[in-house]
């Protein structure tokens, strides 16, 4: 999981206040099951090693160009006894294909995952910073609630 040092010399990359992380950004490390999708966490809702393996088996497939994580504007850095710390929250996940809602929607099983399901986006209204989407490919942004 990225670090509040990492995350800081992120936005000032990007210039975004939140950024759009890769997988292992988000997923590696963190054991927050709150951290994303928190109103499913106690009702059924896979596990965060079970999301992340779920969509990091999608990221290599010819018809996927890319996944991140948008963060929730709860996401912040937090001053602690021990230095900076990084409280992070994922909003939703967004997938770059080539493919369609449904067939996507079907692949990542949004029943399993407990989500709202996948819903077309312009990526740029969210934010200005993000990866090349090739030609005839759109984005889809997987949600919860």
């Amino acid at each position: 999981m990225i670090n509040a040092a990492e995350y800081q010399r992120k936005t000032q990359e990007t210039g975004e206040e939140y950024p759009l992380l890769t997988l292992e950004e988000f997923f590696v490390g963190n054991d927050d099951e709150y951290s994303i999708a928190p109103n499913q966490a106690d009702e059924g809702r896979p596990s965060l090693d079970e999301i992340y393996a779920k969509f990091k088996s999608l990221e290599s497939k010819d018809n996927i160009a890319w996944i991140r994580v948008i963060l929730h504007d709860d996401t912040e850095i937090i001053e602690s006894d021990d230095g900076e710390e990084l409280a992070l929250y994922g909003d939703s996940i967004c997938v770059c294909t080539c493919i369609s809602q449904e067939e996507v929607e079907a692949l990542i099983d949004c029943d399993w995952l407990q989500s709202g399901g996948a819903m077309e986006i312009d990526i740029a209204e969210y934010i200005n910073d993000y990866p090349e989407i090739p030609e005839g490919y759109h984005c889809l942004r997987i949600e919860w609630d």
